[in-house]
């Protein structure tokens, strides 16, 4: 494989394949999950939102990943804080720097909008996932105990 991955900005006619993807993704790790199509939907109203959401699809003709971010104003920078809400790559596609390229565009993407921050929630029992944020400079801020979410920041 290439090592370069292509990856886009989403546009609201994007939105089926969005809504696909996280409808796998739930169904993947045993989550509750709404139907596809309602992420679809959700999916066409929130990339409407000019400056308060993005996602990207990596892949060309069929997409192979996406990242979703949400940006949020703050006391705390002049630009957004930034938090990276969804990243899923398709399980057989994994390990081939996709999910890499989405999220090092998605960094790049919010430090263009001048963000001071990007978080991101990580379930403490997934020590790959963690590991793979960890790899990337996120850093966890909250001590872990039990079962529960972990928020991981990186400073931009």
């Amino acid at each position: 494989m290439s090592t370069t991955v292509p990856v886009r900005l989403a546009t609201p006619e994007d939105a089926g394949v969005l809504g696909q993807m996280l409808f796998d993704f739930n169904v993947e790790f045993e989550a509750p999950t709404d139907e596809a199509d309602e992420f679809a939907s959700r999916f066409e109203g929130l990339l409407a939102r000019d400056g308060e959401v993005f996602a990207l699809l990596s892949g060309q003709a069929d997409p192979t990943g996406f990242a979703l971010v949400t940006l949020r104003h703050t006391p705390y920078f002049d630009g957004p804080l930034a938090q990276l809400e969804e990243l899923y790559v398709v399980p057989h596609l994994r390990d081939q720097g996709i999910g890499t390229a989405l999220l090092t565009t998605a960094l790049d993407t919010v430090r263009e909008l001048d963000a001071g921050e990007m978080h991101i929630n990580v379930d403490e029992i997934d020590l790959d996932t963690r590991r793979f944020y960890e790899r990337h400079g996120f850093v966890n801020v909250e001590p872990g105990t039990d079962y529960r979410m972990l928020c991981y920041l990186r400073p931009l």
